[in-house]
């Protein structure tokens, strides 16, 4: 079943047309990923299935279950699309430095007013990122890089997705950390957490990967499993080494 469907998604800055006709679809259960360099427009299209990029044209349609009728999100503000199942990871982690790591999570279950279905989703997020729980009461601006964006995707996780968007999540980390990352994103996957993940870690991504989407100045140019998108030619000179 296709969760998300995104058909002929035009976006402008300014006057500026910065996506031009995308057309994707993420189905539940999957793990997807969109490549692209810096400037393809890879955050653009996570920002728009968000609610964040208001000059936008086309169609985003959501299939909640099996039997639904798709929603459209097109209009629909960043809060609402929280409420519908959808939670963005920001790039550059954005967490809240002053507060704590604990009060970071529960802003992430804003849009939710059951007490102890939050309490027990902040220890999930505890079980998942253990060093998350040594520091619960630390600033969030004090927490290494790689807490801070381990701290980021499980403010994203506070709300329940349906879908959870990653944007640039293994950006600046150590190698080491960045393994950590990709492991815990597999293990959300097997969970039951559909994924959409931009990422310049090209070789990661993939290899986690059900299906990849290749992005070049705001057009999809190459679509493929992730195992295809591994061995393609162009793919392996442009964001491989090869």
């Amino acid at each position: 079943m296709a969760l998300l469907t995104l058909s002929n998604i035009h976006v402008r800055y300014g006057s500026v047309e910065v996506l031009h006709g995308i057309d994707l679809h993420v189905d539940e259960g999957e793990i997807v990923t969109i490549l692209g360099a810096n400037g393809a427009g890879k955050s653009s299209i996570i920002r728009s299935i968000a609610g964040l990029n208001k000059n936008i044209s086309g169609e985003i349609l959501l299939t909640r279950k099996e039997g639904d009728q798709p929603v459209s999100l097109i209009g629909l503000k960043p809060e609402e699309m929280v409420r519908r199942g959808i939670s963005l990871s920001p790039e550059g982690r954005r967490i809240l430095p002053h507060l704590t790591v604990v009060e970071n999570l529960r802003l992430g279950a804003y849009s939710r007013t059951d007490k102890d279905g939050i309490n027990e989703d902040i220890e999930r997020v505890y079980a998942l990122f253990p060093r998350l729980k040594e520091r619960h009461w630390q600033k969030g601006g004090t927490l290494s890089g790689g807490e801070q964006q381990m701290l980021a995707m499980g403010r994203a996780l506070m709300s329940r997705p349906k879908l959870l968007m990653l944007d640039e999540p293994s950006m600046g980390l150590a190698p080491i950390l960045v393994d950590e990352i990709f492991e815990i994103i597999q293990a959300l996957n097997k969970n039951g957490t559909t994924i959409l993940l931009v990422e310049q870690n090209a070789n990661m991504a993939l290899k986690v990967a059900a299906r990849g989407y290749v992005l070049e100045t705001g057009k999809i140019v190459k679509t493929g499993t992730g195992a295809e998108l591994l061995v393609d030619d162009d793919v392996r000179k442009a964001y491989l080494g090869g």
